[in-house]
Protein backbone atom coordinates (compact mmCIF):
# COMPACT_ATOMS: atom_id res chain seq x y z
CA UNK A 1 0.00 0.00 0.00
CA UNK A 2 1.29 3.60 -0.52
CA UNK A 3 2.35 5.64 2.09
CA UNK A 4 -0.48 7.93 3.16
CA UNK A 5 1.22 10.13 5.62
CA UNK A 6 4.56 11.40 4.21
CA UNK A 7 3.24 14.71 1.52
CA UNK A 8 2.59 13.84 -2.11
CA UNK A 9 5.39 15.49 -4.44
CA UNK A 10 3.99 19.02 -5.83
CA UNK A 11 4.64 18.63 -9.22
CA UNK A 12 3.21 14.53 -9.11
CA UNK A 13 -0.55 14.85 -9.33
CA UNK A 14 -2.05 11.91 -8.81
CA UNK A 15 -4.29 10.15 -10.92
CA UNK A 16 -7.85 9.45 -10.73
CA UNK A 17 -7.03 5.11 -9.99
CA UNK A 18 -4.57 6.51 -7.41
CA UNK A 19 -6.94 8.65 -5.46
CA UNK A 20 -10.05 6.50 -5.73
CA UNK A 21 -8.58 3.25 -4.89
CA UNK A 22 -10.37 2.49 -1.54
CA UNK A 23 -12.19 5.31 -1.07
CA UNK A 24 -15.57 3.03 -0.75
CA UNK A 25 -14.26 1.60 2.51
CA UNK A 26 -16.42 3.05 4.53
CA UNK A 27 -19.67 2.93 2.12
CA UNK A 28 -23.00 2.23 3.42
CA UNK A 29 -23.83 -1.49 2.14
CA UNK A 30 -26.33 -1.30 -1.42
CA UNK A 31 -29.65 -2.87 -1.42
CA UNK A 32 -31.65 -4.55 -4.32
CA UNK A 33 -34.24 -3.17 -5.83
CA UNK A 34 -35.48 -6.41 -8.17
CA UNK A 35 -38.00 -6.87 -8.66
CA UNK A 36 -39.23 -2.66 -8.29
CA UNK A 37 -39.50 0.12 -10.75
CA UNK A 38 -39.88 3.56 -11.19
CA UNK A 39 -41.70 6.41 -12.89
CA UNK A 40 -40.49 9.56 -12.66
CA UNK A 41 -41.71 13.20 -14.22
CA UNK A 42 -38.28 15.55 -14.53
CA UNK A 43 -39.03 19.12 -14.20
CA UNK A 44 -38.95 20.28 -18.02
CA UNK A 45 -37.52 16.87 -19.20
CA UNK A 46 -40.22 14.70 -19.59
CA UNK A 47 -39.91 11.49 -18.31
CA UNK A 48 -37.74 8.66 -16.70
CA UNK A 49 -38.47 5.35 -15.98
CA UNK A 50 -36.38 2.69 -14.16
CA UNK A 51 -37.23 -1.25 -14.08
CA UNK A 52 -34.84 -3.02 -11.38
CA UNK A 53 -33.41 -6.51 -11.87
CA UNK A 54 -30.96 -8.04 -9.38
CA UNK A 55 -27.67 -6.76 -11.00
CA UNK A 56 -28.85 -4.56 -13.99
CA UNK A 57 -31.69 -1.95 -14.49
CA UNK A 58 -33.95 -1.01 -17.95
CA UNK A 59 -34.25 2.45 -18.15
CA UNK A 60 -35.44 5.11 -20.75
CA UNK A 61 -35.07 8.98 -20.77
CA UNK A 62 -33.22 12.37 -20.91
CA UNK A 63 -33.71 11.02 -24.92
CA UNK A 64 -31.97 7.78 -24.17
CA UNK A 65 -32.10 4.33 -22.51
CA UNK A 66 -30.36 0.66 -22.10
CA UNK A 67 -29.85 -1.94 -19.92
CA UNK A 68 -27.35 -0.91 -17.41
CA UNK A 69 -25.45 -2.06 -13.79
CA UNK A 70 -26.86 -0.03 -10.90
CA UNK A 71 -25.94 0.19 -7.91
CA UNK A 72 -28.08 1.18 -4.76
CA UNK A 73 -27.87 2.62 -1.17
CA UNK A 74 -30.43 3.34 1.06
CA UNK A 75 -29.11 6.44 2.79
CA UNK A 76 -32.44 6.95 5.19
CA UNK A 77 -34.81 4.76 5.97
CA UNK A 78 -37.32 6.41 3.13
CA UNK A 79 -34.51 7.69 0.95
CA UNK A 80 -32.56 6.03 -1.56
CA UNK A 81 -29.44 6.60 -3.55
CA UNK A 82 -28.94 5.01 -7.01
CA UNK A 83 -26.33 5.15 -9.01
CA UNK A 84 -26.49 3.62 -13.39
CA UNK A 85 -22.40 3.56 -14.58
CA UNK A 86 -23.68 3.64 -17.86
CA UNK A 87 -22.54 0.74 -20.23
CA UNK A 88 -24.64 1.35 -23.23
CA UNK A 89 -23.29 5.18 -23.25
CA UNK A 90 -19.73 5.40 -22.97
CA UNK A 91 -18.28 8.50 -20.38
CA UNK A 92 -21.79 8.94 -18.73
CA UNK A 93 -23.05 8.06 -15.80
CA UNK A 94 -26.74 9.25 -14.38
CA UNK A 95 -27.78 9.19 -10.42
CA UNK A 96 -31.40 9.35 -9.02
CA UNK A 97 -31.84 10.30 -5.44
CA UNK A 98 -35.87 9.56 -4.36
CA UNK A 99 -38.11 9.59 -1.44
CA UNK A 100 -40.71 6.87 -0.80
CA UNK A 101 -42.70 9.08 1.61
CA UNK A 102 -42.49 12.65 -0.18
CA UNK A 103 -42.55 11.27 -3.36
CA UNK A 104 -40.18 13.87 -4.62
CA UNK A 105 -36.68 12.84 -6.66
CA UNK A 106 -34.03 14.15 -8.37
CA UNK A 107 -31.63 12.89 -11.17
CA UNK A 108 -27.71 13.99 -11.96
CA UNK A 109 -26.50 13.40 -15.56
CA UNK A 110 -22.09 13.49 -15.63
CA UNK A 111 -20.78 13.34 -18.89
CA UNK A 112 -17.01 13.45 -19.92
CA UNK A 113 -16.36 15.61 -22.76
CA UNK A 114 -14.55 14.34 -25.73
CA UNK A 115 -12.08 16.71 -25.64
CA UNK A 116 -10.19 19.03 -22.51
CA UNK A 117 -10.85 22.32 -23.00
CA UNK A 118 -8.08 24.77 -20.88
CA UNK A 119 -9.56 26.32 -18.07
CA UNK A 120 -12.53 24.35 -17.85
CA UNK A 121 -13.30 20.87 -16.23
CA UNK A 122 -13.31 18.00 -18.33
CA UNK A 123 -16.28 16.04 -17.07
CA UNK A 124 -19.82 18.13 -16.89
CA UNK A 125 -22.96 17.63 -15.00
CA UNK A 126 -26.70 17.99 -15.30
CA UNK A 127 -29.15 18.38 -12.40
CA UNK A 128 -33.25 17.93 -12.82
CA UNK A 129 -35.72 18.54 -9.83
CA UNK A 130 -38.62 14.84 -10.35
CA UNK A 131 -41.23 13.45 -8.83
CA UNK A 132 -42.51 9.73 -8.40
CA UNK A 133 -45.84 8.28 -9.34
CA UNK A 134 -46.07 6.01 -6.26
CA UNK A 135 -48.06 9.06 -4.60
CA UNK A 136 -48.79 13.08 -4.32
CA UNK A 137 -45.75 14.95 -3.59
CA UNK A 138 -45.29 16.94 -0.62
CA UNK A 139 -42.61 18.98 1.05
CA UNK A 140 -39.88 21.18 0.00
CA UNK A 141 -39.12 20.86 -3.66
CA UNK A 142 -35.44 19.69 -4.31
CA UNK A 143 -33.72 22.41 -5.82
CA UNK A 144 -30.00 24.62 -4.88
CA UNK A 145 -28.99 25.59 -1.81
CA UNK A 146 -26.90 27.76 0.09
CA UNK A 147 -27.11 26.25 3.10
CA UNK A 148 -23.71 24.81 2.76
CA UNK A 149 -21.65 28.00 2.44
CA UNK A 150 -18.69 28.74 4.74
CA UNK A 151 -19.37 25.33 6.59
CA UNK A 152 -16.15 23.14 6.79
CA UNK A 153 -15.95 19.48 7.16
CA UNK A 154 -13.60 16.36 7.02
CA UNK A 155 -14.72 13.22 5.55
CA UNK A 156 -12.93 10.28 6.25
CA UNK A 157 -13.48 7.72 3.58
CA UNK A 158 -11.23 4.80 4.72
CA UNK A 159 -8.52 4.56 7.00
CA UNK A 160 -6.02 5.87 4.12
CA UNK A 161 -8.59 8.63 3.41
CA UNK A 162 -8.99 11.87 5.34
CA UNK A 163 -10.37 14.68 3.12
CA UNK A 164 -11.62 18.55 4.46
CA UNK A 165 -13.90 20.63 2.20
CA UNK A 166 -14.56 23.86 2.86
CA UNK A 167 -17.91 25.61 1.34
CA UNK A 168 -16.85 28.85 -0.49
CA UNK A 169 -19.58 29.90 -2.50
CA UNK A 170 -22.87 28.19 -4.39
CA UNK A 171 -19.97 27.66 -7.21
CA UNK A 172 -17.01 26.77 -5.57
CA UNK A 173 -15.89 24.47 -2.67
CA UNK A 174 -12.10 23.94 -1.76
CA UNK A 175 -10.36 20.98 -0.57
CA UNK A 176 -6.97 19.23 0.61
CA UNK A 177 -6.16 15.91 1.64
CA UNK A 178 -5.10 15.04 5.14
CA UNK A 179 -4.33 12.15 4.52
CA UNK A 180 -3.98 9.50 1.77
CA UNK A 181 -1.67 9.40 -1.70
CA UNK A 182 -2.62 13.16 -2.07
CA UNK A 183 -1.71 14.53 0.95
CA UNK A 184 -0.71 17.51 0.84
CA UNK A 185 -2.41 18.35 -2.42
CA UNK A 186 -6.16 20.87 -2.62
CA UNK A 187 -7.73 22.99 -4.88
CA UNK A 188 -11.14 24.81 -5.38
CA UNK A 189 -12.79 23.48 -7.90
CA UNK A 190 -16.63 23.75 -9.43
CA UNK A 191 -19.50 22.27 -6.86
CA UNK A 192 -23.06 22.36 -6.90
CA UNK A 193 -25.30 21.46 -3.91
CA UNK A 194 -28.75 20.80 -3.75
CA UNK A 195 -30.63 20.32 -0.75
CA UNK A 196 -33.47 17.36 -1.11
CA UNK A 197 -34.72 16.94 2.77
CA UNK A 198 -33.99 18.55 5.92
CA UNK A 199 -30.23 17.89 6.95
CA UNK A 200 -29.45 15.57 3.49
CA UNK A 201 -27.60 17.50 0.54
CA UNK A 202 -26.67 16.43 -3.15
CA UNK A 203 -23.23 17.69 -3.51
CA UNK A 204 -21.08 17.78 -6.45
CA UNK A 205 -17.51 18.63 -7.89
CA UNK A 206 -16.26 18.88 -11.14
CA UNK A 207 -12.43 18.62 -11.28
CA UNK A 208 -10.39 21.40 -13.32
CA UNK A 209 -7.08 19.60 -12.96
CA UNK A 210 -7.94 16.04 -13.65
CA UNK A 211 -10.95 14.82 -15.64
CA UNK A 212 -13.41 13.53 -12.76
CA UNK A 213 -16.50 14.52 -11.61
CA UNK A 214 -18.83 13.28 -8.63
CA UNK A 215 -22.57 13.32 -7.16
CA UNK A 216 -22.46 12.71 -3.17
CA UNK A 217 -25.63 12.46 -0.46
CA UNK A 218 -24.60 13.94 2.33
CA UNK A 219 -26.24 13.57 5.53
CA UNK A 220 -25.66 16.20 7.81
CA UNK A 221 -28.26 15.26 10.47
CA UNK A 222 -27.73 12.50 12.86
CA UNK A 223 -26.15 9.73 10.72
CA UNK A 224 -23.21 12.07 9.70
CA UNK A 225 -22.63 9.77 6.23
CA UNK A 226 -21.77 10.53 3.11
CA UNK A 227 -22.60 8.10 -0.03
CA UNK A 228 -21.40 8.95 -3.71
CA UNK A 229 -19.71 8.21 -6.97
CA UNK A 230 -16.87 9.30 -8.97
CA UNK A 231 -16.99 9.00 -12.96
CA UNK A 232 -13.65 10.49 -15.34
CA UNK A 233 -10.85 9.45 -16.87
CA UNK A 234 -7.80 7.06 -15.90
CA UNK A 235 -4.29 7.79 -16.48
CA UNK A 236 -4.31 5.92 -20.07
CA UNK A 237 -7.38 7.83 -21.18
CA UNK A 238 -10.33 5.45 -20.42
CA UNK A 239 -13.87 6.21 -19.11
CA UNK A 240 -14.57 4.59 -15.47
CA UNK A 241 -16.68 4.50 -12.56
CA UNK A 242 -15.92 4.28 -9.20
CA UNK A 243 -17.94 3.96 -5.84
CA UNK A 244 -17.25 6.28 -2.45
CA UNK A 245 -18.58 6.45 1.01
CA UNK A 246 -17.84 7.64 4.27
CA UNK A 247 -18.10 9.45 8.06
CA UNK A 248 -18.39 13.62 8.29
CA UNK A 249 -17.12 15.36 10.72
CA UNK A 250 -18.27 18.66 11.10
CA UNK A 251 -15.55 21.06 12.20
CA UNK A 252 -17.21 24.43 12.28
CA UNK A 253 -19.07 27.46 10.00
CA UNK A 254 -18.69 30.61 9.95
CA UNK A 255 -21.03 33.75 8.99
CA UNK A 256 -20.37 36.42 6.63
CA UNK A 257 -21.87 40.09 8.04
CA UNK A 258 -22.68 41.89 4.90
CA UNK A 259 -21.24 40.84 1.48
CA UNK A 260 -22.21 37.66 1.00
CA UNK A 261 -20.21 35.15 -1.58
CA UNK A 262 -21.97 34.48 -4.62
Amino acid sequence: MADTTTAAVDDEWRTYEEFADGIDTYRLPNVALEGTALRLALDGAGEFTLSFGAEEVTWEGLGAGGTDPYDAVQMREDVVFVNLPLRSTEREALTVVYSTTTHRALVVRSRIAAEAVEGAPQVGQEFWAATTDAGEPSGEVPGPSRDLIGKRNIYRYSPHHLYEHVYISSERYAWQCLQGVQRGHGDMDLSTVWKFAEGLYLFCFREFRIAVASVWLHDLGYQLKTTGIFLGLTSDGASTHSRGGGHIYPLGSVAYPDAQPI
